[in-house]
């Protein structure tokens, strides 16, 4: 039987159990209970951020930035083709137009030449995705945002820990939101964090999630809420995987490095690249295909040995509620789908375990070569 290797799945172990069984001890497992306020002051600490705010997921992050902005019906919102579907459906949300652009073929993240041409006098947002923990041009998205008074809601979801010259993603741009998704860095079950050094926002923020309710007035509402709070639960959870992020992060850096000495060399191969001044967390590895190679053998191949792999996203275009809004085609996020894959990068594997998913990518493609070679 072949072993087991991990595409990314959460790494939990003693600290997080103690934790979790202290908040069940208590009895306090829903939204009140003293972990939650552990856990964000811990986040915005690690960040340098003067308030985080817990939510329910990343998406509901991202529906409470653009909610406190203010945004709404009548104004655009520029996002990357490529991303997973939850960057944009809090613009429709708050009743606003989402607007594509396209990608780089190498960083795999927002061109910022794409969002200049892409401002007009409704722009409103920009989201820029660091995706799979690779740090966008923030210095470029920034400079735009500043010459055409935009905000910037940086989509950190995946980017825990990595950096764009020296400052942490999420907290560069106006808002940074974050998700503890089971398959996140660092997991709390579900759940997410938005953060910005704006304190006044994220006390409403704050006061917003817990369905607007005055502490000091019982059950009285003076503005409509949301039920996006964290529970105690959960945020015990995030509390331990915080204290152990550094770890997490590091042992995600390690394996990417181990990918990248193994397959170099490899000639159907590309890997995502960062940007000037980006240091990614790498969240999860993924590689390009270059043409020639077959996607559907290679993944085939692999998960015949136990080895879960991932297409990249489909752009979002592709869907039936954003097709609409689709301004011809976005080559790059189409090509990078078609042939992009990613590769274990659980933190549960090993040093090892990244050898062997070379081994057997290295066996697959040069079987494919030999026979194309053999045909000619």
């Amino acid at each position: 039987m072949c072993k087991e290797i991990f595409l990314d799945a959460p790494n939990i172990g003693e600290l997080e159990k103690k934790y979790v069984n202290q908040a069940l001890e208590t009895g306090y497992v829903s939204t009140a209970g003293p972990f939650v306020g552990q856990f964000e002051d811990k986040f915005s600490q690690y960040l340098g951020m003067v308030r985080a705010v817990s939510t329910q997921s990343g998406t509901a992050a991202i529906h409470m930035a653009l909610h406190e902005l203010c945004i709404g019906s009548g104004d655009e919102v520029i996002v990357p083709a490529l991303t997973f579907v939850a960057t944009v459906n809090p613009v429709e949300y708050v009743g606003a137009k989402p607007v594509f652009v396209d990608v780089d073929s190498d960083s795999w993240n927002m061109d910022p030449d794409q969002i200049e041409k892409n401002i007009t006098e409704k722009t409103k947002a920009v989201i820029p995705v660091h995706l799979y923990g690779n740090p966008c041009d923030m210095g470029r998205i920034m400079e735009i945002a500043d010459k055409y008074g935009i905000y910037v809601i940086e989509d950190a979801t995946e980017s825990l820990g990595g950096k764009y010259k020296g400052k942490l993603t999420g907290t560069i741009g106006h808002f940074g939101c974050f998700s503890f998704n089971g398959n996140k860095t660092i997991t709390t079950g579900g759940g997410g964090m938005v953060v910005s050094c704006d304190r006044e926002k994220m006390e409403h923020i704050k006061f917003l999630v817990n369905q607007a309710r005055d502490g000091n007035e019982g059950y009285f509402h003076s503005e409509i809420g949301f039920n996006y709070r964290m529970t105690n639960l959960e945020a015990a959870l995030g509390l331990a995987q915080m204290e152990r992020a550094e770890e997490l992060i590091s042992r995600k850096r390690q394996l990417n490095e181990v990918y990248r000495e193994e397959l170099n060399g490899v000639e159907e191969i590309m890997f995502q690249s960062e940007c000037e001044g980006a240091e990614s967390s790498w969240w999860l590895t993924c590689v390009c295909l270059k043409e020639g190679a077959d996607l559907p053998v290679l993944r085939d191949g692999l998960a015949g040995k136990g080895i879960h792999t991932r297409k990249l996203f489909t752009p979002l275009t592709e869907f039936p509620p954003y097709e609409k809004y689709a301004r011809g085609r976005h080559g790059n996020s189409h090509r990078l789908y078609e042939r992009g894959l990613c590769l274990p990068s659980s933190t549960l594997n090993t040093a090892g375990d990244v050898k062997h998913v070379c081994d057997e990518i290295k066996k697959i493609l040069s079987g494919k070569r030999e026979k194309i070679n053999t045909k000619r």
